[in-house]
């Protein structure tokens, strides 16, 4: 098992290239189940999820050839639409495949994901979903067994709460659908967008993309002709990047990054004392002379992203006067307070909120990851922290972040990749 030895403290400058959205990347691959062409799909990222996710493909008698970041995939002759335990075990989004293959084959067979570090995520409103467009839905032996014989029909759904792969599965089911899908309270995060906009150009009528309720006319299990598309920039991956410039007092510019998609991280950033210049697909930023406490409430998009709150607690150790972080998504996301305590965090934890006290010389320790976004977190203190830091169990980060530790290294960071 592979680990980061970091040693800080270091100031990042440079440039360094965003890769494309892990979590747009997923349901667009599972998207191509909607189809029986080859179809390519550009500037997907090489990360470990998408390759679980490929092996899962391959599973169900997909062939695909990944090379670099460009991916051709070709889902005509499917065999099989079982996705097995083994595989959805180790990432909870290949229930995207449910919507898809069930809209496209009329049955399929997925399993539950079961827990997750960061909380639960129940798929019971995709279900619920499905079950109104009128499939038919067994819990068997840890599986969904899903029957829609005749395919499945539109339907008005109204989502109890936001729900990103619930909102996608039913845009895919929906657009093999017989009918008229109205969806109301839709996710709007830019990954949904694209979803949107990759179908439209595949000829599914849409109306209301980037807004909370879609209207959706179906082919009636008509296989889509997928365009060439290319995954839009990681919005995650560049606000890492700007926390990691930020903390250390550095100055980086990212390249391939859509500032719109960034509003809420620059505003705080904003907030803290930095300075954001942004000029077509790149962005700057510029350090605070003195990085200056904030409050965060997590919330759906457009609103600040769970996915960047522990990179924001790391930068709040660094920050004068009381920083306070509400965690309002999942309800397990706090568990990279302890680690970054280690390194000599002040950090007061109460129900979902934190509060921190700052700024604080952290000091390197050995700590350990325990979900993708706080493993990034403790390399982002790390790289502040005086001494050496050592982060295990890393795999996490091989999830969603694509080199991160080669682009850190090229920005100045003194860290190695070692075996334990």
């Amino acid at each position: 098992m592979d680990y980061l030895s970091i040693t800080g403290p270091s100031r990042l400058h440079g440039e360094v290239q965003i890769s494309g959205a892990k979590n747009a990347a997923l349901p667009l691959i599972a998207a191509t189940l909607l189809s029986d062409e080859p179809c390519t799909v550009e500037n997907v990222p090489q990360v470990a999820d998408i390759k679980t996710l490929l092996k899962l493909f391959s599973k169900l008698g997909s062939k695909y050839i990944f090379e670099e970041h460009t991916l051709t995939i070709d889902n005509e002759n499917i065999t099989n639409t079982v996705a097995t335990y083994d595989i959805v075990k180790t990432m909870r989004a290949s229930i995207l495949v449910l919507g898809p293959l069930l809209a496209r084959f009329g049955r399929c067979e997925v399993s539950l994901p079961g827990g997750c570090a960061i909380g639960q995520r129940p798929i019971d409103l995709h279900l619920k979903a499905l079950e109104l467009m009128g499939a038919n839905i067994d819990i068997k032996n840890g599986y969904v067994v899903a029957t829609a014989p005749e395919g499945l029909k539109g339907a008005r759904i109204i989502f109890d709460k936001i729900t990103v792969t619930g909102s996608e599965n039913i845009i895919m089911a929906a657009a093999l659908a017989k009918g008229r899908s109205e969806l109301i309270n839709v996710a709007k995060e830019p990954e949904v967008v694209q979803l949107c906009e990759v179908l439209q150009e595949a000829g599914v009528n849409i109306e209301g993309i980037g807004t909370d309720e879609l209207i959706i006319e179906g082919t009636e299990r008509e296989p889509l002709k997928l365009s060439p598309f290319s995954i839009i920039p990681d919005r995650i991956e560049a606000g890492t990047y700007l926390c990691a410039a930020a903390i250390t007092y550095g100055s980086v510019t990212l390249h391939n990054v859509r500032s719109d998609h960034l509003d809420a991280v620059t505003a705080k950033l904003h907030e803290a004392g930095c300075r954001i210049e942004s000029e077509g697909a790149s962005m700057t930023l510029y350090p605070a002379a003195r990085l200056k406490s904030f409050e965060i409430s997590t919330t759906e998009y457009p609103g600040f992203p769970t996915d960047m709150q522990a990179q924001f607690m790391a930068l709040a150790t660094q920050a004068e006067g009381v920083s306070i972080i509400e965690e309002r998504l999942f309800e397990n996301r706090f568990m990279h307070v302890s680690e970054l305590q280690r390194l000599g965090a002040s950090i007061h934890l109460k129900g979902h909120t934190a509060t921190l006290n700052g700024p604080i010389q952290l000091l390197g320790a050995d700590v350990m990851a325990t979900d993708l976004r706080a493993s990034s977190a403790l390399v982002l203190a790390g790289l502040a922290a005086s001494g050496t830091t050592n982060v295990h169990r890393i795999y996490h980060l091989d999830r969603g972040y694509e080199a991160l530790h080669e682009k850190l290294k090229m920005l100045g960071a003194k860290l190695e990749r070692l075996k334990e």
